[in-house]
């Protein structure tokens, strides 16, 4: 088993050492959005090579990976300006992936309500999943050229609303370089998530050795709304997920997301700990 998180969840933008923050709480590496990370790099294409080896040199240097590149963007945004930088900063950081030592780029399906990325009627149909499902190709067929995986996300108020959505996605995209990232918390609402282990065993056997990554999270019901909350403080049986993951891949990425401050070291010591006992 990999352990390790979001860059950006280990402190303020471009206000700690990312290399020291990691080695710090034990992980072994990183999911690397560098404009989430570093206030010199913007949201868009405009990385430098030189920049992008000063980051990777610091990581390798540390025995730090980047286990995934993130460049998140919403394909079905209102604002064509917008879809545009997405899809141009993904690409520029697929150019950078071997720079990285990264061999995926990642996103997720997006939704039609903008910047809030939360449920729109609109997700759920058949012309929002051609969209995500001709962005992806393009995506996939740009990254073959370099040798690199593009990872796609699916979440309950996304377009690919489901694990069998996505894999519809999947499916039709067929490319052998697209890769998930598993996250069932990303699946749940306020009426499915008793059923969140049932959920994972469907995404579990229909991916399969397509899966990348898994992010980690828990959640508890906060006056009747489903909340994230830290990992261990909430309705998830750790040790039968973990069971899970293991089963399916004993050398598993694991990636902490939305642990913050003062929750990152109980969350690693708990998982390192269940993983050795399972």
């Amino acid at each position: 088993m990999k352990l390790a998180i979001r860059g950006h969840d280990l402190g303020k933008k471009g206000e700690f050492d990312l290399v020291e923050r990691l080695s710090e709480f034990g992980f072994d590496g990183v999911q690397l959005v560098p404009y989430k990370t570093y206030s010199d790099i913007p949201q868009s294409p405009e990385i430098s090579d030189d920049r992008a080896n000063e980051i990777s040199t610091d990581l390798k240097n540390a025995n730090q990976s980047v286990v995934m590149l993130g460049a998140y963007f919403n394909p079905v945004h209102s604002k064509v300006e917008k879809v545009e930088n997405g899809i141009n900063t993904f690409k520029r950081y697929i150019e950078l992936a071997k720079t990285f030592n990264a061999t995926v780029v990642g996103s997720e399906t997006g939704s039609f309500n903008d910047d809030k990325w939360t449920y729109n009627p609109l997700n759920r149909t058949d012309s929002a999943l051609d969209t995500v499902i001709n962005t992806f190709s393009e995506l996939c067929d740009y990254a073959k050229e370099f040798g690199v995986n593009v990872g796609i996300e699916g979440a309950a108020g996304h377009v690919c609303f489901s694990p069998e959505r996505l894999f519809e996605a999947v499916q039709a995209i067929d490319k052998p370089n697209l890769k998930i990232i598993f996250d069932i918390y990303n699946y749940l609402d306020d009426e499915n998530y008793a059923d969140y282990i049932n959920i994972m065993k469907r995404g579990l056997s229909i991916f399969n050795e397509k899966i990348h990554c898994f992010h980690m999270k828990d959640c508890k019901i906060v006056d009747g709304k489903l909340k994230q909350c830290p990992i261990g403080q909430g309705m998830f049986d750790y040790k039968l997920i973990l069971s899970m993951i293991k089963e399916h891949n004993k050398d598993a990425i694991l990636i902490l997301e939305g642990t913050t401050g003062e929750d990152i070291l109980p969350s690693v010591q708990l998982i390192k700990k269940i993983w050795s006992e399972i």
